[in-house]
């Protein structure tokens, strides 16, 4: 998949799979706007990959700041083609009888409203310029309940719920909205589930999640038209047709 002159958005970017993310995209040949929380990883990256990376600090649930990355995007690069919704966090992992409220809502507004205030923002401009990819990263968790999980569930299912709603609204107006199930995959989110003790994906051994790659390829590959069959919906990277399909299999 060839990006040249094409331009990423990728939240979450200081690790895990934005990072990966933003090393994939780069190579085929985009400009990538790198965005989290913690300016120094992403500061680092942007110098690693080179003059095609930009690295811009951004809480995802402060809808101003989101709205900003992609003025930067628009300023620094001349418009935007790819939202990856990526940003997400998994603490405070907790049963809802002792959760702490405040922690919750973070999440929501992280793992939730960060995905709305991303499409929000992206989609005045792809709209204009007649079209655009807005992919989210979802998870199985949207699709049923998980002990001490209930922040994350609940916001993965809505986030999933977004990408179908956008679908439905704009699809037909060139805006290529699906969603991306990775499976687990071996980030710092696993090693906090992994510290909790609690369920049974904290008692997984490490070597059965997938490297932080294979998200970040497959992330590519729907951008091409070979993923357009899957738009409005949400793609498993659990099913192995997928993975050969994008070719991380033979």
């Amino acid at each position: 998949m060839d990006m040249t002159g094409k331009t990423v958005l990728i939240t979450g970017a200081s690790r895990g799979i934005g990072a990966e993310a933003g090393r994939v995209f780069a190579a085929a040949g985009a400009n990538v706007m790198l965005v989290a929380r913690s300016s120094a990883e992403i500061t680092a990256l942007a110098a690693e990959i080179g003059d095609k990376a930009r690295a811009m600090t951004c809480d995802v649930g402060d809808y101003a700041q989101v709205s900003a990355a992609v003025d930067a995007c628009v300023e620094q690069f001349g418009g935007l083609d790819v939202l990856i919704g990526n940003a997400g966090v998994i603490e405070p992992i907790s049963r809802m009888a002792t959760s702490d409220p405040e922690g919750w809502g973070q999440a929501i507004d992280i793992n939730l409203k960060g995905i709305y205030y991303g499409m929000r923002a992206a989609l005045p401009v792809m709209l204009a310029n007649g079209g655009g990819s807005i992919l989210t990263i979802s998870s199985g968790a949207a699709h049923g309940p998980t002990e001490a999980w209930s922040h994350y569930n609940a916001s993965k299912a809505g986030a999933n719920m977004l990408n179908r709603c956008l679908h439905h609204e704009e699809g037909a107006n060139g805006i290529r909205a699906i969603g991306l199930s990775p499976g687990t995959v071996a980030t710092e989110m696993q090693r906090e589930i992994k510290a909790s003790g609690i369920n049974p994906v904290s008692k997984l051994d490490w070597d059965v999640h997938i490297p932080a790659d294979w998200p970040a390829k497959t992330l590519l590959w729907m951008c091409s038209p070979d993923a357009d069959e899957f738009n409005g919906t949400e793609i498993s990277l659990r099913e192995e047709a997928i993975r050969r399909r994008v070719g991380l299999i033979a």
